[in-house]
């Protein structure tokens, strides 16, 4: 058996324009972040993919760009799945704080730290 796994980020949400930790919160997306899941959608569709499933976090951007990209590719009633397992990571207390000022107070460095490993926790908010 072979097959073609497509990951797909979701589009820019609220929080993505206004630069915060985002994490386990659920904002949508942006008029832009439509606008990048419609063109990912159309890109797969000039590309002639067609899937068997879709799998998707709990997060609403995240199925929200999922839907926009089904709806590209002829696909909107997909069986689709929905699960917490595969939400991004949960930033804590970090989540809200704009990372421009996480840099500031923390430092670049440590800040980098946080948003790419997956076993250093995160500070408490006051902190």
């Amino acid at each position: 058996m072979s097959g073609t796994l497509v990951l797909v980020r979701h589009g820019q949400s609220d929080w993505n324009l206004k630069n915060l930790f985002t994490g386990w919160k659920d904002p949508d997306l942006t008029e832009l972040g439509v606008k990048e899941a419609t063109a990912g959608g159309k890109a797969l569709a000039e590309a002639g993919m067609k899937f068997d499933i879709a799998f998707t976090s709990a997060l609403t951007r995240a199925q929200h760009t999922c839907q926009l990209v089904l709806d590209q590719v002829g696909q909107s009633d997909l069986e689709t799945i929905k699960d917490q397992a595969i939400n991004e990571r949960d930033y804590g207390d970090l989540a809200g704080l704009n990372k421009d000022d996480a840099r500031e107070k923390w430092g670049e460095e440590q800040v980098h730290i946080w948003r790419r490993s997956y076993d250093v926790p995160r500070p408490a908010a006051k902190a």
